[in-house]
């Protein structure tokens, strides 16, 4: 359990946290959530959450090594 607390980074992050994580606007993860596409998210009652190990798969799915690639997908 301790080193459950030891870590410094915060399991979850809400919507403005985790579109400045991405460096994206919190607007473009809110449209996300209702099209599809984003990164995976939770809900606690009404609060959306991202869990940090989420956004960081997420964000390296979209690794490309050409522009050739990443418009293929």
């Amino acid at each position: 359990m301790s080193d459950i607390l030891s870590d410094s980074r915060p399991r979850y992050l809400d919507n403005d946290e985790a579109a400045a994580f991405l460096k994206l606007s919190p607007r473009t993860l809110e449209k996300q959530r209702v099209r599809g596409g984003g990164p995976v998210f939770r809900k606690f009652g009404r609060r959306v959450v991202y869990a940090l190990a989420d956004l960081e798969r997420w964000a390296d799915a979209r690794a490309y090594s050409s522009t050739s690639h990443a418009d293929a997908r």
